[in-house]
């Protein structure tokens, strides 16, 4: 199946929510893995500490894309938003040739305020292979420089679309493998951190 805008698979909160066992490839516009706490104005909640979420056993090939503007999305997209952003657990992912990067970190920001950080967020075993710089009929565009948003492994979004500033927060990864990729890890965001295990 070709998806146009959507993500291969999207969560938006809960707690015990357990995805596993996935291929996901070739997605078009957007990530192969959204993990979100935006409510698009509904009453939803966002994400409970225990039992975590968990995307487990997946490979994730030639994912992501651009829909609007100058974002691009990842293979997999965090994105702490309008609810509670913790609980999340990803474990053994193999992202393969992701079209911008592999894994970004975003913050929303309302009145110029980031709303939620990211927190209690652990990958382990996580392999991404490929993330190139792209050379596309984007680049250059509105102020865009393919170098500054394609070819990163792990990225921590500093700007990712105009009002919306830079990703707040903490992540940890546990045995992260980065191979064949322009830059491994991108993190220019002062209230973001990323604790490397080896």
């Amino acid at each position: 199946m070709t998806t146009w805008r959507a993500a291969g698979l999207a969560v938006y909160g809960g707690f015990n929510n357990i995805f596993r066992n996935l291929l996901i490839e070739d997605t078009l516009t957007y990530s192969a893995v959204t993990i979100s706490s935006l409510d698009f104005g509904y009453a939803m909640n966002g994400f409970g500490a225990s039992p975590p979420t968990v995307v487990e056993n997946a490979s994730l090939v030639r994912s992501g894309g651009r829909f609007w503007g100058t974002q691009v999305f990842p293979a997999i997209w965090v994105f702490a938003a309008s609810k509670v952003f913790q609980g999340i657990r990803v474990n053994n992912v193999d992202i393969i040739d992701p079209t911008y990067h592999g894994i970004m970190f975003q913050t929303n920001y309302s009145g110029g305020q980031p709303q939620n950080p990211v927190t209690d967020t652990i990958f382990t075993d996580v392999t991404i292979s490929g993330a190139r710089v792209v050379r596309d009929e984007f680049a250059g565009r509105n102020g865009t420089d393919p170098a500054t948003r394609s070819g990163i492994g792990v990225w921590c979004n500093e700007l990712p679309e105009p009002s919306q500033g830079p990703a707040v927060g903490q992540a940890t990864f546990n045995n992260l493998v980065i191979i064949n990729s322009d830059t491994e890890i991108r993190n220019v965001c002062p209230n973001f951190r990323i604790i490397r295990n080896p």
